[in-house]
């Protein structure tokens, strides 16, 4: 008996007895699409909700003069269509601001403390309500232009964003809220904001010999060579924020003075020593690509007045001592911003 009589044999058995044997052939399993062609923006979200985003305060060329004009900068937002075969359709994407979305977000997290809302920074931005992707293309970029020039980043700046959906333009957004949303938290930044180690700070009720010590000092920009920060203990998350803002403007160049000095006269601010600073740089043992940036404060010493805190008093603190950035940057990635190593 032939294997080809001996199979026949089989196939009749079995419908003999109810089995209806299933043939399948197999398919080139890269040929189909295995998922649902969506649209969505590359920005996932950090745990409060927002996707931080770090912009020069100048968007510079590479011989270092502005782009577009001091204070104007730009963000590219990749757009992604997801799948896994190649979109294969030219594809006008819809974006539009999208308000609606903060304002849950921040009843959400914040419920009735509205000073710690995030604000909505569409007065300060601009971008296409467009974004095109080319067939066989499955990633394009939407370009965010800034102006900061009247930016005041005392308020925690968010823009949002959202894939608008519609039958006739021949896409889907992405099911997932996450996916076609975008709740970009913005920081602006020149060579001297960020985070500063403040373990060499320290803060003293006047007269008290006890004294508070930082871990961090969080600094923002104004302008491309000052920043200011919030006086003593003061940080984002204190409602009366906005009236202990310090600035502090660099000289510029690798070393030189910083000039401290405030607009709230109720602080009483009085400096008591001229601040100064140095740039260092160094490059890593292990990785010869990473560069490390510091800027190093020295001689801060300043007094002011706490008047918020209790009402009908106020409490005199002295600050003094140093802060420390350290920025790592790639110097194989030619934009800055791509560069460091937030």
């Amino acid at each position: 008996m032939t294997i080809k009589h001996f199979f026949k044999i089989m196939m009749a058995c079995m419908a003999c007895i109810g089995i209806v044997p299933m043939l399948t052939s197999c398919n080139d399993e890269w040929s189909e699409e295995q998922y649902e062609q969506y649209v969505s923006f590359r920005a996932p979200l950090n745990d409060q909700g927002v996707t931080a985003i770090y912009v020069p305060y100048t968007r510079k060329n590479n011989d270092g003069t502005p782009r577009f004009g001091q204070g104007q900068s730009n963000y590219q937002l990749p757009v992604i269509v997801s799948g896994s075969t190649h979109n294969t359709s030219n594809l006008q994407v819809h974006v539009a601001h999208d308000p609606d979305t903060l304002r849950t977000l921040n009843w959400n997290r914040f419920a009735t403390r509205t000073e710690l809302y995030y604000s909505d920074m569409k007065d300060y931005a601009t971008f296409p309500e467009t974004v095109s992707i080319p067939e066989g293309q499955d990633v394009s970029l939407l370009d965010i232009h800034f102006d900061f020039t009247r930016i005041d980043m005392v308020e925690k700046w968010v823009l949002p964003l959202t894939v608008v959906d519609s039958p006739s333009y021949g896409y889907a957004s992405n099911p997932r809220k996450n996916y076609r949303k975008a709740m970009l938290r913005v920081f602006p930044f020149n060579d001297y904001s960020g985070d500063y180690s403040a373990t060499g700070l320290t803060v003293a009720v006047q007269g008290d010999a006890n004294s508070t010590g930082l871990t961090l000092l969080r600094t923002y920009v104004v302008d491309d060579n000052t920043v200011f920060f919030y006086a003593g203990t003061f940080d984002e998350s204190s409602p009366q924020r906005k009236n202990y803002k310090i600035y502090a403007r660099f000289s510029g160049g690798s070393s030189g003075a910083v000039t401290l000095w405030c607009d709230n006269p109720e602080m009483e601010f009085k400096v008591n020593k001229e601040a100064s600073y140095r740039m260092v740089e160094s490059d890593d043992q292990v990785y010869p690509y990473l560069r490390y940036r510091n800027v190093i404060i020295n001689n801060i010493d300043y007094d002011f007045a706490d008047y918020t805190s209790s009402i009908g008093s106020k409490f005199r603190y002295n600050v003094s001592g140093s802060l420390t950035l350290q920025r790592t940057i790639n110097t194989q990635i030619p934009d800055e911003d791509q560069a460091i190593q937030w």
